[in-house]
């Protein structure tokens, strides 16, 4: 005799099969489509910048499943090939598809702009002879300019090679204002990035936001959460002295948020070209096959609220045309001049 649950048990196995032949594989099955559609989805619900940079990832999703169908199977490079090209419709460089053979990049935020930096000639006008104290280099530039550099957020330096740095050019050498490079820093730690910033700041100050994916829909965010310099956290030191920031377009991720950082100092000159974006801390989630997709999950505006994803404008722009100098630097040096001009006459 049958009993109960052996028929309810096959009842539900026929649904389940009945199923099976109306929707095809299991979208997360770890077949070309199934890893597709896990893609898909995974940034549909925590992606964060669908609705202000205006994509339709629907119709993203119908082209490209298309193009995945296409696909012969086990063609792996292929397949990440197409992958990529989707996940490239988001027009964000930190959404990365990781494989054990690849890794996309999204790279027209600064390829399709002028470079507007050349170590060639910084270091053969202006750095022949400097000090390094950590990740930052630094030296004074014609006796009266201070200039570090910071080439990567991603490198340490502690609050004591910030000390020695600005002890030496502002004690020292009594340098009448500084020049913070960080053209082509491409980012790394937010920490490093807002201690640097925290040095210009004589008090604890909320220098943007922050609001984090909470649900499936594209607008579902949580209330807006302040991002602080504290001097107790960082470096507990300020300089007062007037500072001029140069920016390029490979000024990027945890250097744009630091450029927005200094658009709260009130003696600070951004010059050069907008930051290259990267305003969203990025999350990784693994795709069935194993390979990993890096995308932005939570955005970052500054203190009015505007989100920072597109770049920080600079207070003068001006690119890098000639071949004998550094057109940014020495536009550096003219608005520490007048700053420091103004202060005398007050």
């Amino acid at each position: 005799m049958i009993n109960k649950y052996y028929i309810v048990t096959l009842c539900l196995a026929i649904a389940v099969l009945q199923m099976s032949c109306i929707s095809g594989n299991n979208p997360t099955d770890n077949t070309a489509a199934g890893n597709m559609h896990s893609l898909w989805t995974t940034l549909d619900e925590r992606y964060c910048y669908f609705d202000e940079k205006q994509i339709d990832w629907d119709s993203v999703y119908n082209v490209y499943s298309a193009k995945v169908k296409r696909i012969e199977k086990d063609d792996e490079h292929a397949l990440f090939d197409t992958l990529s090209a989707m996940v490239n419709c988001l027009r964000d460089g930190h959404v990365n598809l990781v494989s054990p053979f690849d890794m996309s990049h999204y790279t027209d935020f600064y390829s399709l702009y002028p470079h507007n930096f050349s170590s060639t000639l910084l270091y053969s006008k202006y750095l022949s002879n400097y000090r390094t104290a950590g990740s930052l280099i630094y030296a004074t530039i014609d006796g009266d300019y201070g200039y570090i550099r910071c080439s990567s957020f991603a490198d340490s330096f502690s609050q004591l090679n910030l000390y020695y740095v600005l002890s030496y050019l502002v004690r020292e050498k009594s340098c009448k204002g500084l020049i913070v490079d960080v053209r082509d820093n491409t980012g790394g730690s937010i920490e490093n990035a807002l201690q640097l910033a925290s040095v210009f700041f004589a008090s604890d100050t909320t220098i943007g936001y922050t609001q984090h994916k909470t649900g499936k829909r594209h607008s579902d965010f949580s209330k807006p959460e302040p991002i602080k310099i504290s001097k107790k956290d960082y470096s507990g030191m300020y300089v007062g002295l007037p500072v001029a920031v140069l920016t390029n377009r490979l000024s990027y991720s945890a250097t744009n948020l630091f450029a927005c950082a200094m658009k709260s100092c009130d003696k600070c000159t951004i010059i050069g070209d907008r930051t290259g974006g990267g305003g969203g801390i990025p999350l990784s989630y693994e795709l069935p096959n194993g390979w990993l997709i890096r995308f932005s999950s939570v955005k970052m505006t500054d203190t009015e609220h505007k989100s920072i994803e597109d770049g920080i404008e600079p207070d003068i722009k001006i690119d890098l045309i000639s071949t004998d100098v550094d057109d940014i630097i020495e536009e550096a040096k003219k608005q520490i001049d007048s700053f420091s001009q103004q202060q005398n006459k007050q």
